[in-house]
Parts: structure tokens; sequence; C-alpha cells
């Protein structure tokens, strides 16, 4: 018989373009000073609910790994096995990557940059929808993650805002329109307790 088991997701601390206002996508820029304190404040905040994980998944970014390596070393659980994987990686801007929000919606408009951003299944020139980057993500969570989570294991995820909310939409069984208004905030860890059936049975967001 199946048990219940923990899921923790944390989008990664601000990063240094998050700082700048600028498109990150599959670009590779590390934590700012802040995010770093993000970071470690999730791993603050996981010890005091006294999760032990069994192991861990991140993307191939910097970023992701870096908030994932701060949360292990403050709960005192380096050296679990961790997997790295792109299917996890944050959505790739295309064209707007690197450039700053503001300059895009200059260049495009204040418009069409909201329906790049904000629509669930129009991507931006070169780049992926959400749509798009829950095509790779989800698959890899079905085979890879909630395995793991439904035999009773506790699965930490670090990774981005929307290869989360790919998750998230999944998890909680959310329409397009509501995982488009769902904000993930840098460095929040939301803890999820699922049940056999993979259905949420608890959904707790760590807030400072």
């Amino acid at each position: 018989m199946n048990m219940s088991g923990t899921l923790v997701l944390v989008r990664h601390g601000q990063s240094d373009w998050n700082l700048k206002n600028l498109f990150t996508g599959w670009k590779d820029p590390d934590l700012s000073p802040q995010g770093v304190n993000e970071a470690k404040a999730a791993g603050q905040r996981l010890k005091a609910k006294g999760l032990k994980f069994d192991l861990c998944f991140t993307s191939a970014l910097t970023r992701a790994q870096h908030t994932l390596k701060l949360i292990l070393a403050e709960l005192g659980q380096t050296g679990l096995p961790e997997t790295r994987d792109q299917a996890l990686n944050e959505r790739d801007y295309g064209e707007l990557t690197g450039l700053n929000k503001d300059d895009a919606r200059a260049k495009w408009g204040e418009e069409q940059v909201l329906v790049w951003r904000r629509s669930y299944d129009v991507p931006p020139p070169g780049g992926e929808s959400l749509k798009d980057t829950l095509a790779r993500s989800l698959p890899y969570y079905v085979h890879m993650i909630q395995p793991h989570v439904l035999d009773g294991k506790t699965v930490l995820v670090a990774a981005h805002g929307n290869s989360l909310r790919s998750l998230i939409m999944a998890i909680e069984g959310l329409t397009p329109e509501q995982i488009l208004k769902r904000e993930l905030e840098t460095g929040v860890p939301i803890v999820y307790k699922l049940k056999a059936n993979s259905l949420p049975e608890k959904v707790e967001t760590l807030l400072a």
C-alpha cells in the first residue's frame, strides 16, 4: 500500500537578474545577496518544521542549485541524493531574454509584453509559453518525482517560478486562468502532504 508523502516546492532566491528587472529564462545568473539570504531563511523555516528530506531535485541552472545547497546546509542535510534536470528549468523567454522589462515594453508595447508574460499558451518570439513549459516539466514530475512522494518519502524541489507553476497547476488541479494568477515568491517553501491518489491532503506556505 502506498504511503502519503511530503513534497516541498521552493522557488529560487532572488537572482542578480531579478534584481535588475531582466527577463532571465535559461540564462544562468547566480543569486543576489538578498537571494542568498532568502534561501537560507527558507532552510531555517523548513528546519523549524522538523522536515527531514530523503532526496531532492533541481534544475540545470545555477540559481536553483545554489538555493538548494543553501537550504540543505541550513537543515544540516547536505549530501542528500540530488537530481538536476533541465526539465525543471525556467520558461525560455526567447528574444526577451536579457532585456530589461521596461525596455521590452518600450520595444513591443505594454499590452503585447503582458500577453507574453501572462497568457497560458502565447510564447514570446523564439521562446516558450507556460503551456510549453508544462509540457516538459509535468511529465518529469509525474515519472521522476511523484512516485517517491507516493512511496512515503519527503522530497524537496528547488526550481523556478514557471516550472513550479506547472507542477502546482497539476497538483492542485487548477485551470490555466487560476495558475496565471498564482504568484510565487522567491525563497518561500510550499509544503504539500499528498494522499495516495496524488492529490493534496494539506498545503502550507511557509512565509516569514
